[in-house]
């Protein structure tokens, strides 16, 4: 494992005080051990503790930590005041998205805090009462005698609490227009960015800015970017979060993904001298290759020198040797036979994968978060598996039940009718859903819960759509398993945290199956937080059982969701896909016709799923062409996982160095 150093010394480019963690559970406890910490201060001196307080789902570890001290370890919150950044406007506190019932269920029904110090802004007001509401808020702060701690997240324009780019560094809190990206990242909150409110009330920077102490968090590949151009880059308006370079006493806390894109970890050659490993070097020669836009093998010793390599160059060189090491470790990621070759078979790509196998066929088991993204990350290899002579399961870990437009449902419910009316097959019990369905999709409300009953036909389609994909890709329904995974099933798009039942459900299929090639989504970046949770259930899944014989010799590939991609440093195994198996791959999307078109929660990008995959698919291909290899169609990529640590071992993964957890989370 690589460690990233948190010495500050070393982090010259950052301009807030920035430690990484391995996962987000060890930023959490660590924040919340923080905050427990002056909690219990403030009460031995007879003391108020005054928070301010942050929603969405970065903070929400950080609850449930506290949520544990107060459980487990007596912490009391009978001291604390608190104040929340943010409230959608208009927005009735009952509502599903409200930032009040998001406060009540993940911390203040847990808590023993005194209901008459929560401190949340009011979303019911008239807009003639905001103006003197939100200098009474600021009042209100102020009497309380300041706030200690600031607990922030950042939002992909730069925003803190609803700061939008162009928010002044005094800026008080006030009534806001959200940004259209804002609302477009909250879109699936509200079923749809047309339901999404275009105001909200929010703290300002110079509210935030006056609190004694504040701590940032950040997680995903997604926050990279902007944490990097909030941490390293110029302070503007255009970027609210840079502001907090100026703040005495802010402290960014990310984990090893929202880190990837600073200075320290994304070139640290940049920050001084490092010991020099073979996966720094690859990570240097790709970066310099891409840098200079010439293939790897033309790199030269001036282009070594001149871009701040030549620590590299004078303890590795001559420029030839390692553009050659370098260029053979690419060449061996590529595979045309990802589950091994059989004896006999024609040669192929120069891939590990390509010698002679033992084990041949295999048993290979494909996890797909939703029922759709195994076609949509990894559906060109899903199709070679299974035409190679695998024997090829999918798991679905969730039902995607909530993804499914209202009309879609009622259009499965039609065709059911008149099936039943055809064959003549319990048409009462089939009209009596019907009317169900027309009755409440007639008057349900934009957020609203579905019904069991709307639920149940919404996952039903899900499952054809699903068993369908997995025909058309060689794999026969009776290989097509449905694990309705609990942690999803609230009709909503806020999950339960995984449970034992949620490990318990991958465990017994993976101990059904026995596969020698498991391949898991292994996309960190996924907005809604599903394929995380699903990660690391089975990253523990698999712990369970790696005592196991069938277990010792499985290999654990992630693929990357509609998201991200593998950057090609990271990359292990590449499987290149023709023209026609591109074909394939689309028509198998296409299977899943409730989320052709339009899907009801696209993410932040608006493009079709297929759009998605075939461009990323073609420029992973591109890269590889560029750095002087092989000229492809398409590529999809994996990285294999060890089994011993939350990242992926072809990830730049790190840990924390300073305080961390012994163990990680996901």
């Amino acid at each position: 494992m690589t460690t990233i150093s948190n010495d500050p010394s070393r982090c010259t480019y950052e301009r807030i005080p920035t430690r990484v963690f391995q996962g987000s559970s060890q930023v959490s406890q660590e924040v919340a051990a923080q905050i427990a910490e002056l909690i219990r201060q403030r009460a031995a001196e007879g003391k108020t503790a005054v928070l301010g307080l942050a929603t969405g789902s970065t903070p929400t570890e950080v609850y449930d930590e506290l949520i544990r001290l107060h459980r487990e370890d007596g912490l009391s919150f009978k001291n604390v005041v608190t104040f929340n950044l943010d409230e959608y406007f208009p927005m009735q506190p009952n509502e599903l998205q409200s930032y009040v019932r998001f406060m009540e269920e993940h911390l203040f029904d847990h808590i023993d805090i005194d209901p008459a110090n929560v401190h949340i802004p009011d979303g019911t007001l008239s807009i003639e009462e905001v103006p003197h509401y939100c200098k009474a808020y600021e009042k209100a702060i102020e009497d309380a005698g300041g706030i200690d701690i600031q607990l922030l997240g950042i939002g992909r324009t730069g925003h803190i609490g609803f700061n939008e780019p162009g928010s002044g560094k005094a800026s008080p809190t006030r009534l806001i227009w959200l940004d259209q990206l804002t609302r477009q990242d909250a879109a699936s909150d509200f079923f749809g960015a047309e339901h999404v409110p275009h105001k909200a009330i929010t703290m300002g920077v110079g509210t935030i800015l006056h609190a004694e102490r504040v701590l940032m968090l950040a997680f995903g590949e997604g926050k990279a970017p902007i944490v990097r151009e909030a941490v390293e880059g110029e302070i503007t308006d255009h970027v609210a979060a840079s502001f907090l370079q100026e703040h005495p006493n802010a402290h960014l806390y990310l984990d090893v993904a929202a880190a990837a894109k600073l200075t320290r970890v994304e070139t640290p050659w940049n920050c001084g001298h490092v010991d020099w490993t073979p996966k720094l070097i690859r990570n240097a020669v790709i970066w310099l290759a891409r840098k200079t836009d010439k293939a790897i093998l033309k790199l030269t010793d001036e282009d070594y020198n001149e871009n701040h390599l030549q620590d590299l160059i004078a303890e590795h060189g001559p420029s030839y040797d390692i553009n050659l090491t370098v260029f053979r470790s690419m060449q061996v990621t590529v595979t045309g036979w990802p589950g091994g070759k059989p004896a006999g078979a024609p040669l192929q790509a120069a891939g590990p994968r390509n010698v002679d196998d033992d084990v041949f066929p295999k048993r290979v088991l494909v996890f797909s978060p939703h029922p759709d993204d195994d076609v949509i990350s990894m559906g060109g290899t899903f199709i070679r598996l299974a035409d190679q002579g695998h024997e090829v399961h999918v798991a679905y870990q969730v039902s995607g039940s909530i993804a499914v437009f209202d009309e879609d449902a009622i259009r499965f419910a039609d065709f059911a009718s008149d099936f039943n009316h055809l064959f003549n097959i319990d048409i009462k019990q089939t009209e009596k859903i019907e009317q169900h369905l027309d009755e409440f999709l007639k008057h349900k409300h934009p957020g609203q819960v579905d019904s069991d009953t709307v639920q149940k036909v919404k996952a039903t389609i899900r499952r054809g759509e699903a068993r369908a994909a997995a025909r058309y890709c060689g794999v026969p329904s009776e290989r097509a398993h449905f694990m309705d995974m609990p942690f999803y099933e609230t009709g909503t798009v806020r999950k339960k945290p995984i449970g034992e039942d949620d490990i318990r459900i991958t465990v017994d299929l993976l101990e059904k199956i026995k596969p020698h090639q498991v391949y898991a989504a292994g996309d960190l970046s996924d907005p809604h937080g599903t394929h995380r949770v699903c990660l690391a259930a089975i990253f523990e899944a698999m712990r369970r059982v790696k005592d196991r014989d069938w277990a010792r010799g499985c290999e654990v590939w992630l693929y990357r969701g509609a998201w991200q991609e593998w950057e090609p440093q990271q990359i292990e195994m590449a499987v290149p896909l023709s023209p026609e198996e591109m074909d394939r791959k689309r028509h198998a999307i296409f299977k899943h016709e409730s989320q052709k078109d339009s899907a009801l929660f696209p993410g932040f990008d608006s493009r079709e799923f297929w759009e998605r995959a075939e461009q990323r698919n073609r420029e992973t291909a591109k890269i590889y062409d560029k750095l002087g290899l092989a000229e492809y169609e398409a590529i999809e990529a994996f990285v294999l996982w060890d089994g011993l640590n939350e990242e992926p071992s072809g990830s730049d993964s790190a840990q924390q160095t300073e305080a961390a957890p012994a163990t990680a989370g996901a």
